[in-house]
């Protein structure tokens, strides 16, 4: 009968939002050298594509957990 009257937890924390800003931040990161015109720096659009989708995966695990 205990468990029956225990209130659902959730798994939010505020550190949740700053992940969702640092992804935003990384993909207007990625999309501005992405319009590069004159010279593409292969190394940093690598980077930020590879850092994008970790942050991208990390977020849906979190938010699948809410």
């Amino acid at each position: 009968m205990f468990l029956a009257e225990t209130e659902p937890t959730t798994t939010y924390t505020p550190f949740d939002v700053f992940m969702v800003i640092f992804t935003v931040l990384i993909a207007a990161g990625l999309i501005r050298l992405l319009m590069q015109r004159p010279r593409k720096n292969i190394f940093a659009i690598g980077f930020g594509t590879v850092s994008l989708l970790v942050f991208l995966l990390a977020d849906y695990k979190m938010i699948s957990g809410w």
